[in-house]
């Protein structure tokens, strides 16, 4: 399989799924090293400077995703998913989105950090943000698009203020206790018996060429100093061993992160709990594949037989 399909996936993730991906063809050919891939760039695609064609494809993409926001609060109107406990409306909403494509990057977008809206495509990530910022517009019966873009910055800058490229939550442990601060989620990790992680975190800062705004005055640093901060903070995971012990305490619609041995990195998936046939299941943007889907194994198995992720953290949206 060629690498260059693996590296066009999201920047914290793609060196990271390289690396993976090469150690596992080590086992199968031994003279290979994995230095290579480690210094390669994950790069995206060159984007041309803007001009008429793009302003008005730029147009073209902001209706789309206007009317694909309107559509899924229509559906869910018509459904009264607002009746719902909000992790079920998380649940259903995020089946709805069952087929859509996947893509990395959508995040990376030339020039300044600016609020980037893609329901159209979504990765892990993406998907996850989207249907929890849906999911509680439906609950609170508001369908404004301008009240979906505030609350969608809300969830994923720090602090719910976009304030350049390191204000993003980049790591996904983060994520988790920067959204609980703001009282959107609640980390269970803990309490359903999460041991804590004591690795440092580290991977933006020793990965520099794979984020090409980490070469802009002051953001590297930023960066570091996010990253000091976060190695400092105590974090829990669920190790794989006991993620099944652990699952009949997990709801629809709970934000599962799986945890990772990779070197300096948290997380290296993210996804919604979804019970299926008695079995809780993942609703994801998978990493390596074309659309959004229900995991085919239950969520324990999975994880176990995946060799770079080794638990979960758990996060209930409130």
């Amino acid at each position: 399989m060629s690498y260059r399909r693996f590296l066009l996936l999201s920047p914290l993730l793609a060196l990271a799924l390289a690396v993976v991906l090469l150690a596992a063809q080590d086992r199968l050919r031994p003279g290979l090293r994995s230095a290579a891939v480690v210094s390669a760039p994950a790069r995206g695609p060159h984007r041309p400077e803007a001009g008429s064609d793009d302003v008005a494809a730029g147009a073209a993409v902001a209706d789309a995703d206007l009317a694909i926001f309107r559509e899924k609060l229509g559906w869910a109107r018509a459904r009264r998913l607002d009746t719902l406990p909000l992790g079920e409306i998380i649940a259903r909403l995020g089946e709805s989105f069952v087929g859509t494509t996947f893509k990395p990057y959508t995040l990376e977008a030339p020039g300044p950090e600016r609020l980037v809206v893609n329901l159209r495509e979504l990765d892990c990530v993406t998907f996850v943000e989207n249907v929890l910022v849906l999911a509680r517009l439906v609950r609170a019966g508001q369908d404004d698009f301008d009240g979906y873009r505030a609350e969608l910055t809300r969830v994923r800058y720090r602090d719910g203020r976009l304030d350049g490229y390191p204000s993003r939550l980049h790591y996904f442990s983060d994520w988790v206790a920067d959204n609980e601060r703001k009282g959107l989620v609640r980390d269970l990790t803990r309490e359903l018996g999460g041991v804590a992680d004591p690795e440092p975190i580290h991977f933006m800062s020793t990965h520099p060429d794979a984020y090409r705004q980490l070469a802009e005055p002051g953001v590297f640093e930023a960066i570091r100093a996010t990253e000091a901060v976060l190695s400092r903070r105590t974090r829990y995971t669920i190790p794989e061993a006991k993620i099944a012990d652990v699952a009949p305490e997990i709801g629809n619609g709970d934000v599962i992160a799986a945890t990772t041995n990779i070197p300096g990195l948290d997380v290296a998936h993210t996804g919604i709990a979804l019970w299926k046939n008695g079995a809780l299941h993942l609703l994801h943007a998978p990493l390596v594949g074309k659309s959004v889907e229900i995991s085919e194994r239950p969520l324990a198995e999975r994880i176990r037989r995946i060799a770079s992720q080794d638990g979960i953290m758990i996060a209930r949206p409130r």
